[in-house]
């Protein structure tokens, strides 16, 4: 007898109660933090271009700290040295959680969220590339476009989408786990200069103990605070960015809690720091990053100067490209498939999403163009993609959000008020007959038709 085929996993099938719960607190968090994180750009904006702009330029460019420690820094570089590290930490428990006990455990799971984001990555820097090489341009921003900022690609769906299934979010969520990584990853192989061994060397040894605390379960704050601090300050004067200590810190951390604790260090830790995360830290950081002088002649040079055109073209088109067609690609010859409640054109418009690139990727584009004039053209082509980027995805979601709507208003329809939708009561039409127009639209498969059948009727999120 032939040997069963062995099924398929499912990518972000239904999740266990306690990781749901997590996810449902992280995305209404990210999508808050989205909403202040837009305020404080919008703000930055406004006040660079007002007669009071003297005033944001000087405080931006006061400097203050310790010099005798290496720490003389100006605001702007506190916001994004310091206060962004909080961020990565954040992001670095949310990827170990992944890792651990989330949807990137296994490699049946994990193929579709990493080969979109690895793609997602890839084509855009290629893109940038292309561009810059053709047009005679410095190839030093390649990494800006590749970074996607889920705070406000959350908030952009969480204003748009009312029906949407939680499936789109929850792959969104997943897949910016990893860019998050690779945008790490970057910053500290490409974006390091003048390492200093001593203090490297002492940084790493600080981890060690940090990890040694965690492993033999010692608690208090008043321990890892000054030593997460003191790791801090030798990581940045080992010449390597200070924010891949968060990540490194947030993966140390335990997620899986003992039999005897009501939360895990990571659980509280992550508690704790999202809001000052989202409402403070990256805020601030949009405050201080995002204001620059805009004028037409400005925004011109984005199209007719290759380095900003590339970041603009790698945003829009590469991430675009990037992870519908990674995402394509892994369904195609990987074991892991699509989940049965998303189509195609939802992952279309989550990609077209992703083209969001702010937090990280200005971050990136001030260790990629020192010269501040130069960095004012990035700065303008990551906010001009970005809205681009944004503006098309609000069209593909209302879109995706009207459809799912009337399947849902088709499902919950009940004239006769006695309690049972319509659709299970009209003769000759079982489960898979509702709604088939909207269905059918809702449902369509372009890359490779699903092993099962892949009906889902689309409740509200």
């Amino acid at each position: 007898m032939p040997a069963a085929p062995r099924e398929r996993s499912v990518f972000l099938a239904l999740l266990p109660w306690p990781e749901r719960m997590q996810l449902a607190r992280a995305l209404r968090t990210e999508t808050v933090g989205g909403l202040v994180l837009l305020v404080a750009a919008v703000v930055a904006l406004a006040w660079a271009n007002t007669p009071f702009s003297g005033a944001y330029e000087q405080i931006r460019d006061f400097r203050f700290g310790i010099p005798a420690l290496g720490l003389n820094l100006s605001v702007g570089h506190w916001t994004a040295d310091g206060l962004l590290t909080v961020f990565f930490l954040v992001a670095g428990i949310e990827l170990k959680r992944e890792l651990v006990v989330g949807e990137l455990r296994t490699p049946a799971t994990a193929a579709l969220p990493v080969v979109a984001a690895g793609c997602g990555m890839a084509v855009p820097a290629a893109l940038y590339i292309a561009t810059s090489g053709i047009g005679g341009g410095s190839r030093a921003g390649w990494a800006v476009p590749m970074a996607t900022d889920i705070a406000f690609a959350l908030a952009v769906l969480a204003v748009l989408s009312t029906h949407l299934p939680s499936a789109l979010r929850a792959f969104l969520l997943t897949m910016a786990v990893v860019d998050d990584l690779g945008a790490i990853l970057v910053i500290a192989v490409f974006f390091t200069a003048g390492l200093d061994p001593p203090a490297l060397c002492g940084a790493l040894a600080g981890l060690v103990v940090f990890h040694l605390l965690q492993r033999f379960r010692v608690t208090g704050w008043w321990w890892y605070v000054p030593l997460g601090v003191a790791i801090w300050a030798l990581m940045y004067n080992g010449g390597v960015h200070a924010t891949v200590v968060g990540v490194a810190m947030g993966m140390i951390l335990r997620t899986i809690r003992d039999h005897e604790e009501e939360a895990s260090p990571g659980e509280r830790t992550e508690h704790l720091l999202r809001p000052v995360s989202a409402g403070v830290a990256v805020p601030l950081f949009a405050l201080f990053a995002a204001g620059m002088s805009i004028s037409a002649a400005s925004l011109g040079e984005v199209f007719t100067r290759p380095e900003p055109l590339g970041v603009v073209l790698g945003l829009v088109l590469g991430k675009t490209v990037g992870i519908f067609g990674g995402t394509c690609l892994a369904a195609r010859f990987t074991r892991a498939r699509l989940n049965p409640d998303l189509a195609w054109a939802d992952v279309l418009a989550v990609a077209v999403l992703a083209g969001i690139g702010f937090t990280v990727a200005l971050l990136i584009g001030e260790l990629a163009f020192p010269d501040p004039a130069h960095a004012e053209h990035i700065k303008a082509a990551v906010l001009l993609g970005s809205l681009i980027a944004a503006a098309a995805a609000a069209l593909l979601i209302r879109r995706r959000n009207g459809v799912y709507r009337r399947l849902w208003e088709t499902e919950t329809r009940d004239d006769d008020a006695d309690g049972i939708p319509d659709v299970y009561q009209q003769a000759g039409r079982g489960r898979d007959g509702a709604g088939s127009g909207d269905s059918g639209e809702a449902r369509r498969t372009s890359c490779r038709a699903p092993a099962s059948p892949s009906w889902s009727p689309a409740l509200p999120p």
